[in-house]
């Protein structure tokens, strides 16, 4: 029986893709060659493509129908990284060289993000969710995907339909925000494969902030500034979670935080490149270091997983039922 490829795999170019942003936004403010960049969104299609070959494959080959998949508490969330992640590369690299081909391109993800969200909003409201089974990837349908096709409408030029995508972004940020955090606070503890999920917190208000400052011409205003706070308050409450992820062995839900801090970064260059305080170079070259080696290291590791064998779930008899497989590795740690 062929080894299943979970959904959050789509998370590895998902995070690539964010750290190509970063040396994007680098090169914006002269600080690196946008050449850098364009490879690391190359690359980041590359990985999307053969995850997303694997993908299929493995569900046809195991006989799992893409309802269920889709359908699957847990798991099914990460399915929106698959149209998220080539949408978001179309705008950074295809776009500059062909205007055309890469506005088609991006309106055409635009559309087939917002009807991913849709029916994952519709699918939650159809049949109630337990509480045990919500995580932190329930942002990834609209939020993400509302904030990221935002930003991918903005950097095409299309600033009305990037402020309407915003505002389809922070409503389902405030209302998915307060069911996600409630959740995590007054829930049972998630499991160690879901765990890295929670660094998904920091994502939002550092993708919003992105998406504003290509909406509104990188200006620091108000409403930034209001994003920032709200942003610092995540990232601070990530240290108080350094001991939880220290406890973890590695796995694929590692990637969860890639793009997470990847989006904290490209959005502070973004403010550090607009606002220029003193040594903003110099941070800028720092924070681009730090997650650059970040990133590469978690690469690495996914690299000797795959190279040892263990990167993947082992096929077991439930696999082929569908609804009953194993969706993530690691999922069958105790809570």
């Amino acid at each position: 029986m062929r080894r299943s490829v979970p959904l959050n795999l789509f998370g590895i170019p998902f995070g690539l893709l964010g750290l190509a942003d970063c040396w994007l936004v680098a090169a914006t403010f002269h600080l690196a060659s946008v050449t850098i960049g364009r490879v690391l969104v190359g690359v980041a299609v590359v990985v999307w493509g053969v995850v997303g070959l694997s993908y299929v494959r493995g569900i046809r080959a195991n006989r799992v129908a893409l309802g269920d998949e889709l359908g699957n508490p847990i798991a099914g969330p990460f399915a929106s990284l698959a149209v998220i992640t080539p949408m978001l590369a179309a705008a950074d690299a295809l776009y500059p060289l062909s205007h055309t081909a890469g506005s088609v391109i991006v309106d055409v993800l635009i559309v087939a993000t917002v009807v991913l969200a849709g029916w994952f909003t519709g699918q939650w409201i159809y049949r109630p969710l337990e509480l045990s089974k919500v995580h932190p990837g329930y942002f990834l349908p609209s939020v993400a995907g509302g904030f990221v096709a935002s930003a991918s409408a903005g950097l095409i030029g299309q600033r009305g339909l990037a402020e309407m995508l915003f505002g389809l972004g922070l409503v389902s940020w405030i209302v998915l925000g307060s069911i996600v955090l409630g959740r995590l606070v007054l829930g049972p503890a998630l499991p160690a494969a879901l765990t890295p999920t929670i660094a998904i917190e920091v994502a939002p208000a550092a993708v919003a902030t992105f998406a504003a400052f290509v909406v509104d011409g990188h200006r620091v205003d108000t409403a930034v500034r209001l994003l920032a706070g709200y942003g610092l308050l995540m990232v601070i409450a990530q240290v108080r979670l350094l001991p939880a992820y220290l406890r973890l062995s590695f796995m694929p839900s590692f990637w969860a935080f890639t793009f997470s801090w990847a989006a904290v970064t490209f959005a502070g260059l973004t403010w550090l490149g607009v606002t220029r305080p003193t040594a903003w170079r110099a941070e800028s070259y720092v924070a681009l270091a730090l997650i650059s080696a970040f990133i590469g290291a978690i690469a690495a590791r996914t690299a000797l997983a795959l190279q040892r064998g263990n990167l993947l779930p082992t096929p077991s008899p439930a696999t082929a039922s569908g609804p009953v497989a194993p969706v993530l590795p690691g999922s069958a740690v105790s809570r």
